[in-house]
């Protein structure tokens, strides 16, 4: 493949070519024909405006970067998001595993951090544009060039669902190493009533203790919950509560902004939902999620801890969203990774994700292969084997 400068639509890009066709890198979704952005990704619940958010809210953590891919033999076109990001490859490990790194990194700051280029979204599960064989070919080709101009230290194919083992066989049976990333975790609504959920499907002693919980959210001034589909003109009540529960949280990745909260609410109001909780008209709490589907994409919490434990709220906004599905003819609810103990209790089961790897020069990538079976995070959390379905990982 020959790498050269040449207008892609009247836009400069960096042209490639695969066995497939053509491909391009652009370095801006400005730079997308506009018709390739609006079919893009258009069967997922994060269709190309999610991908538009990231670029303009996140630019200052991530250098975001878009494959464009062409079939010659069908006409087909695919756009494949990635990013570079300096990553500490300590992140995904307990407080107690990286602490005895810490001597190491007095005298050599940079140990076991290192310029990754990752392949997939930079605040959500890795998805490919479409499911047509072709696409996974490709960009594993253009990957394979593009990472020799570029070279990053590592190139990460990030936090893909297991339903593209099959399709990314040609990743891990190519030099990538597969390993389990932290899963999401998923709930059928085989069931009518929150009521229920509960008697038919939580054990005796959390059904007691979760009642407990709920009549405790119910003590003193009423909570109150509203839906909408854009909370701009409420950012500034609720981000520092998101911020809160961001603090809290021992592993992190992206930080999202304001303006994240603002755009996806504006840009894609179809599908985005912010649930809005209030004691005394103070907002204590709020949730953003995603509607695709018949499913409830939970993405992101923001809890007022001042309040916080005393009222239960991690357990009263979920049993209120739950409910708000059922009534609005949902059929399942999905949430993302992490915070797994309340999760594995609410009988939730898990939706298991990878991550493909390997390093930029083959001379090391057989180390890097085997390191990162002990790195990689759902070693080390032992909530996640208590799931009926943890082989699945």
């Amino acid at each position: 493949m020959t790498i050269e400068s040449t207008p892609l639509f009247g836009i400069d890009a960096l042209a490639l070519r695969t066995s497939c066709g053509p491909a391009w890198v652009v370095d801006s979704v400005e730079s997308i024909p506009i018709h390739l952005r609006q079919a893009s990704f258009a069967a997922r619940c994060k269709d190309f405006r999610y991908y538009e958010v990231l670029d303009a809210a996140l630019h200052e953590q991530f250098d975001f970067r878009y494959f464009v891919l062409h079939d010659e033999a069908s006409g087909e076109w695919a756009l494949q998001p990635l990013f570079f990001v300096d990553q500490d490859l300590l992140a995904g490990l307990p407080q107690s595993l990286r602490a005895p790194f810490n001597g190491i990194r007095k005298y050599w700051p940079g140990f076991l951090k290192m310029r990754m280029m990752m392949i997939g979204c930079a605040a959500s599960e890795g998805e490919l544009d479409h499911e047509r064989p072709w696409v996974p070919l490709a960009l594993h080709e253009v990957i394979e060039t593009y990472r020799r101009q570029t070279r990053p230290s590592l190139i990460l194919l990030k936090d893909f669902p297991a339903s593209y083992r099959a399709g990314l066989s040609t990743f891990s049976s190519n030099g990538y190493q597969r390993a389990p990333s932290m899963p999401s975790a998923r709930l059928e609504f085989d069931f009518a009533t929150f009521e229920q959920f509960m008697m038919e499907k939580l054990s005796k002693v959390f059904r007691k203790n979760l009642r407990r919980k709920l009549r405790a959210s119910e003590e003193g001034p009423p909570i109150t919950m509203e839906v909408m589909n854009d909370a701009t003109h409420l950012v500034d009540e609720i981000f520092p509560l998101y911020l809160q529960t961001f603090e809290r949280s021992d592993f992190s990745f992206e930080k999202l902004t304001k303006e994240y909260f603002c755009l996806l609410g504006q840009r894609l109001p179809d599908r985005v939902r912010y649930f809005i909780w209030r004691r005394e008209g103070r907002i204590i709490a709020f949730n953003l999620s995603m509607i695709h589907e018949g499913t409830l994409y939970d993405l992101d919490i923001g809890l007022d801890y001042s309040v916080a434990l005393e009222l239960s709220l991690y357990f009263r906004t979920w049993r209120d969203m739950i409910e708000w599905s059922l009534q609005n003819g949902l059929k399942a609810y999905q949430t993302g990774p992490l915070n797994y103990d309340p999760k594995l209790h609410l009988k939730l089961r898990l939706a298991p994700q990878d991550l493909y790897a390997r390093h930029n020069w083959a001379v090391f990538n057989p180390f890097f292969r085997l390191a990162i079976k002990y790195l990689e995070p759902t070693r080390h959390d032992p909530v996640l084997r208590e799931f009926p379905n943890a082989s699945e990982l």
